[in-house]
């Protein structure tokens, strides 16, 4: 999910003054990868050529504007000074937060108020179930400092498909300053690898939703609709490195077609000027070129009269977008000739010829499209930027250079205070500090932060990859509790998806695909069992012979784990797993639900694992086939670990 911008009264935490100056001045769109109340971004390409991009890693040291090496020279501090950072970031939030009737009711107050090993002693490790009670009379109404010793200034609300429920999370002012911080480092760091990307524009598509306010008067918003509406976007000034092709009124525009549109007109009639092209998710810029297979013809039509198409009919849209258009019968008819062709491999840089990379997210379960990424992009590196949620922002890629499977985000030390809980810690107290996290280990993220969470589990696990001096990187491992459950096993989305691809290559003779997929738990039959929606994306064969749909699904099943596999194959406590086939554009169906059920445009998912319910009485209104694990996969006692395997 995003761009970011903002200049900062620095209230951060670093040892030396060198933080970026004047950030109000830049505009920073980096792409957010959301977890249930969280986003999530990084920043990492796929392996390409240097000279298809023409990069130089990294800039020669008089190319670097100093803006840049200012930033680059911030993140150098902070992470070299990374415990003292800490210390007091948590003794800033503390002295903020005084008055919080939260931080008395846990015995944080009078001589102990600001006490640091008192924190780590008397409060509790939270989720947010915890604090609803809190949050619901905020949004009431009580202006009492119950979380937060500064006014809550609004709601950000969490994905409403990542953990199955939307979450309010608490913000202040200052919060914005922050996240811009963050934002502001982006393209100092991309720039080292990716050189002259001052020198022409993104296509991001960018949207906002609709907003709601608490009976208390406060907005309740996702994150990024929350900045696009700030003056730190809108008010923005002009910065060479960040000079989107889609005007502000196309981005706000609430009507998702009249965005789009607009947006992808106006990046094709800028073609040429396209250094970099993105969305928030994977999903998402798929999607998009999706719509441009649809509507290309008329948008060249626009392009070759240098009018828009009335079915544009905000004013606002049309004025700006009217500003940019202008007869253009050759830049038509090149456009027209490639979109007419048959394959649409390799659209991507023959539409946008000079483009560098494609900027969204692609981990976590964004990783299935990466596929498809590359048969649009045919070569083009892949990048995101930061790792950040709702409730805070966290860090960012310092090596986008890297593998998609070796991203890693450096958490940055002045967002909040950071604490990780070992994923396999018999009690709920052992968490170590930001410094003194171990390589290899893994760890459930836990934050403090300036608005009002104490010790709150994010709910993301991460895994220690290595050290930026003294700030640990982390590769994101998955959601916590997400997954497929029917007796005492648990699938959760990443093995899901592992053993989703490895069964879609029985699909490869037939020149089919998975284009998505959920699955819930069905628990109406006896025994229960796992059931998929798969929506095929077919070859030239029509009908599949349903011994390979088959084959799919024991496929899957082989590649659980060993105590799925037990139930199956010896306690009988799970039955076959049931792949059902789902009519053409299913999904596409369900994310407009998801949509008018408060979810964001621009933080939407398909859910990969869901409860029954509406999700999938949707889906199964759009079932055609229905297909069975023919027996029962292989499963031997023990364990590999402890028969040393």
């Amino acid at each position: 999910m995003s761009n970011k911008l903002l200049t900062l009264p620095y209230i951060f935490f670093s040892t030396s003054p060198l933080l970026p100056r004047n950030t109000q001045n830049h505009s920073f769109l980096p792409c957010i990868l959301f977890t249930p109340s969280s986003l999530t971004v990084s920043l990492f390409f796929l392996t390409i050529l240097p000279s298809r991009l023409n990069l130089t890693m990294p800039e020669a040291p008089n190319t670097i504007p100093e803006d840049h090496r200012r930033a680059l020279a911030f993140i150098e501090d902070v992470t070299s000074n990374a415990d003292k950072v800490q210390r007091r970031v948590l003794s800033e939030i503390l002295t903020q937060n005084s008055v919080a009737e939260y931080l008395h009711r846990h015995g944080l107050t009078g001589p102990l108020a600001g006490d640091q090993d008192a924190f780590r002693r008397l409060l509790p490790i939270i989720s947010y179930d915890d604090i609803q009670n809190d949050i619901l009379r905020i949004a009431q109404g009580d202006t009492s400092p119950i979380l937060c010793g500064r006014p809550i200034s609004e709601f950000l609300t969490s994905s409403g498909t990542s953990g199955g429920e939307r979450k309010l999370m608490p913000t202040i002012d200052d919060e914005l300053d922050r996240r811009s911080l963050l934002y502001s480092l982006l393209m100092p760091v991309m720039s080292q690898f990716v050189p002259n990307l001052n020198a022409g524009k993104a296509m991001y598509l960018l949207f906002v939703k609709s907003e709601a306010r608490t009976p208390g008067g406060l907005l309740a918003r996702p994150v990024l609709t929350s900045y696009y509406r700030s003056r730190h976007f809108i008010e923005r000034e002009h910065d060479p490195y960040n000079v989107f092709t889609s005007p502000t009124e196309a981005i706000l525009c609430l009507d998702s077609y009249q965005s789009m549109y607009t947006q992808l007109l106006c990046g094709l009639a800028q073609n040429g000027e396209v250094l970099r092209v993105g969305a928030v998710f994977a999903s998402g810029f798929i999607r998009a070129v999706k719509f441009l297979e649809k509507h290309w013809a008329r948008m060249c039509r626009d392009i070759r009269n240098g009018t828009l198409d009335g079915e544009i009919t905000d004013r606002a849209v049309r004025a700006a977008v009217e500003k940019i258009l202008r007869p253009d019968p050759a830049l038509a008819d090149r456009l027209e000739a490639e979109c007419g062709k048959e394959s649409w491999r390799g659209i991507i840089p023959q539409l946008w010829p000079n483009t560098k990379y494609i900027d969204v997210i692609v981990t976590g379960t964004m990783a299935q499209y990466i596929p498809t990424l590359e048969f649009y992009g045919d070569g083009l590196p892949l990048a995101c930027t930061m790792y950040a949620s709702s409730e805070c922002y966290f860090g960012l890629n310092l090596n986008p250079m890297c593998k998609p499977a070796e991203v890693a985000y450096t958490l940055i030390p002045t967002m909040c205070y950071y604490e990780f809980l070992p994923v396999d810690a018999a009690d709920g107290h052992s968490l170590v500090d930001l410094v003194d996290v171990k390589v290899g280990h893994d760890y459930e993220l836990v934050v403090t932060t300036y608005a009002g969470l104490y010790r709150y589990r994010v709910g993301d696990v991460l895994r220690v990859t290595g050290f930026k001096n003294k700030a640990p990187e982390f590769s994101f491992v998955r959601r916590k509790n997400v997954g497929l459950s029917i007796d005492s096993d648990k699938t959760d989305e990443v093995e899901l998806h592992a053993a989703v691809e490895k069964a879609v290559t029985n699909l490869d003779p037939f020149g089919a695909a998975v284009a998505e997929y959920t699955s819930y738990a069905d628990t109406t039959t006896i025994p229960g069992h796992y059931v998929l929606y798969w929506e095929l994306s077919k070859g030239k064969q029509w009908e599949l012979p349903a011994s390979v749909l088959e084959d799919c699904c024991l496929a899957i099943e082989e590649s659980l784990n060993s105590v799925y596999r037990q139930g199956r194959a010896a306690d009988g406590s799970i039955g076959p797993l049931e792949i059902r086939v789902v009519e053409e554009g299913s999904f596409d169906k369900l994310m407009d639900y998801a949509i008018s059920q408060g979810a964001s445009i621009n933080q939407y998912k398909a859910p990969r694992c869901v409860r029954p319910g509406q999700v999938v009485d949707l889906m199964e209104g759009r079932v055609m086939q229905r297909y069975f694990s023919p027996k029962c996969p292989i499963w031997t006692p023990g364990n590999k670990m402890w028969m040393g395997n």
